[in-house]
């Protein structure tokens, strides 16, 4: 099997580096152009290209096209593959694009489709308050991750620990674990799809939700609902703390105090109650603290 793996962030380069270590070698792999990163604007390379960069002896090619053109796709035409394999790319392919693979082209999206389609769907699951989440492997068609499912995997939202305590994951948590869940199940999944032995079920329209792109104002926590959720807990506690583990790191929840900005950076929900265990005040450094903020 020939594939071109399209991908960029580090839930991408988790599932590619799982594939890779089982033998699932692409014939390229096709990422975001790098970017300028932090206050010195330092030209940085996606995840999916730093994986690749670091181990040289893979002799995989990537490609970084700022537009999926026709130069891009003659380019890509000429590794000759039977699949495509997208996690977590941002740019669309066009019906053209599709059309290259001749077994079509397989997206991994942490979700159980049709809930929660887009650029959110971890985000989305955590703030709802779900119980469980999930891995969908689909067909690619022109629609937004609409296209047939070949096979799904769940997760559960928590974990308890030998002494009963629940533990709650966070969005990096979930990433990893999906990340994880994802190339398992490309692993069992892609062998049964090119020998014909899986029927694609379509998606349940009526069920569709879609998830919105998460802005800076979002992550805002107001000082009233911090108080509230710290000092009498209860439902406003609750949504605050699947807040602060929905949207860490990016964008980042945040409150004021004092006229100044102050990053919720962890916090824990004790009797009910929300903790806050580490701020960082604006201008500061991330701080541990204890009591009420």
């Amino acid at each position: 099997m020939k594939y071109v793996f399209f991908g960029t962030p580090e839930f991408a380069a988790i599932i590619l580096e799982k594939l890779i270590e089982v033998g699932f070698i692409p014939s390229a792999v096709v990422s975001n152009p790098d970017k300028p990163i932090g206050r010195k604007k330092i030209l940085t390379p996606p995840p999916v290209k730093s994986l690749v960069m670091e181990h040289e002896t893979w002799s995989i090619p990537v490609l970084q096209p700022e537009k999926l053109d026709k130069s891009f796709m003659f380019h890509v035409s000429n590794f000759m593959p039977d699949i495509f394999i997208v996690a977590a790319y941002s740019q669309i392919l066009s019906r053209q694009i599709l059309e290259i693979p001749r077994l079509g082209t397989i997206g991994v999206h942490p979700s159980l489709l049709p809930k929660y389609r887009g650029a959110t769907p971890i985000q989305a699951a955590i703030l709802n308050g779900d119980e469980k989440t999930g891995v969908s492997l689909f067909l690619i068609d022109e629609k937004m991750d609409n296209g047939p499912i070949l096979s799904k995997k769940e997760l559960e939202f928590s974990t308890r620990l030998p002494d009963g305590q629940v533990i709650n994951y966070q969005f990096s948590d979930l990433l990893q674990k999906l990340a994880k869940l994802g190339a398992d199940l490309l692993i069992e999944t892609l062998p049964k799809y090119i020998n014909g032995e899986i029927n694609p079920l379509p998606q349940d329209e009526s069920q569709a939700i879609y998830t919105k792109k998460i802005k800076t104002e979002d992550a805002f926590i107001k000082p009233e609902d911090l108080k509230k959720a710290q000092e009498i807990g209860g439902e406003t506690a609750l949504k605050t703390d699947r807040k602060i583990r929905a949207l860490n790191p990016e964008p980042g929840t945040w409150t004021m105090r004092d006229g100044k900005r102050v990053k919720i950076l962890e916090a824990v929900l004790i009797d009910e109650k929300l903790k806050i265990t580490k701020i960082q005040v604006e201008g500061g450094k991330p701080q541990n603290v204890c009591g009420i903020v």
